[in-house]
């Protein structure tokens, strides 16, 4: 019989759940109880709401992101790199009956303290549907991963996309400014500078001054500062950690058209891989090996 199991993403805000069968899924449900919203439940109870009548005790339910985090459901371990992408399935954290935590990755070195948590479930379903030998994982905190087909050799973080967010809601560069709009022109202008100038600090206030000064528009800040942010990103970590290597996006449309434009311009093609489809592709396959 084609094994059934349920994939989670348990975020820190919220969590979305697909019951499978096999590859097909069946059903799928969204919740706004992330790890950090729990309102005086348990994981348990929130578990159990949200997979109600999907569940017997044969059903494996296989979970990813910040539910295995200090604080999540339970601390799943970090598996230091460089790993197999193997190991991530093999040495998953039990929680209950048939209910396991994909762990994290970590690097700890004396040039690189990093950790991921639930982009390494997406990295396993990208390796699948668009093999590379870097993977550029856009958003909030951005992954930049080095691999091969059988390992996890190296990682970054760049947070650019909590940067943005910060610069715009609680700094001066954003104080005052009105409702902001959509300006393909004004982030490329944004992306221009921060490739031609990667080291980004020195022109963070100058993105003030311009729309102070009259020669930016003030509805048109938010996608100068994404432009010039990504470009400083692509500009400072493409050379170091892409090389002449193949390099796969994995992200959702927008940060996706975003993250070519800025490879495009400094001569790198690059294929994509939508960041939902590989992570429900990444844990399908562990869900596949714990079901049989």
């Amino acid at each position: 019989m084609t094994p059934r199991y349920i994939a989670i993403d348990w975020g820190s805000t919220n969590l979305r759940a697909w019951l499978y069968q096999g590859d097909e899924c069946l059903e799928s449900r969204q919740s706004e109880s992330g790890v950090t919203r729990l309102n005086g439940q348990s994981p348990e109870a929130v578990l159990a709401k949200v997979t109600s009548g999907w569940r017997d005790s044969a059903t494996p339910v296989i979970m990813a992101g910040m539910v295995g985090s200090n604080v999540g459901w339970k601390a799943a371990p970090y598996l230091p790199v460089p790993t197999c992408f193997s190991a991530i399935g093999q040495q998953l954290t039990s929680v209950g009956d048939n209910v396991w935590i994909i762990p994290g990755l970590c690097v700890s070195r004396d040039d690189n303290h990093n950790v991921m948590r639930g982009e390494e479930t997406q990295l396993l379903g990208a390796r699948t549907l668009s093999p590379s030998s870097v993977y550029v994982m856009p958003g909030t905190h951005c992954k930049w991963v080095q691999a091969d087909e059988k390992q996890i050799h190296d990682f970054r973080t760049v947070m650019t996309g909590e940067l943005h967010h910060l610069l715009l809601t609680h700094s001066l560069v954003g104080a005052g400014l009105p409702e902001q709009d959509s300006s393909a022109q004004a982030f490329t202008a944004g992306l221009e500078r921060g490739l031609a100038s990667p080291a980004v600090l020195p022109h963070l206030f100058e993105v003030r001054a311009s729309h102070v000064l009259g020669n930016l528009p003030r509805e048109q800040v938010s996608e100068f500062l994404s432009g010039l942010l990504i470009g400083a990103e692509v500009a400072s970590l493409s050379e170091q950690f892409a090389g002449q290597q193949a390099i796969t996006l994995v992200a959702g449309s927008s940060l996706t058209s975003r993250y070519r434009q800025a490879f495009n311009a400094v001569g790198r093609d690059v294929s994509a891989v939508d960041g939902d489809t590989a992570f429900q592709a990444g844990i399908r396959s562990i869900a596949h090996a714990v079901a049989n």
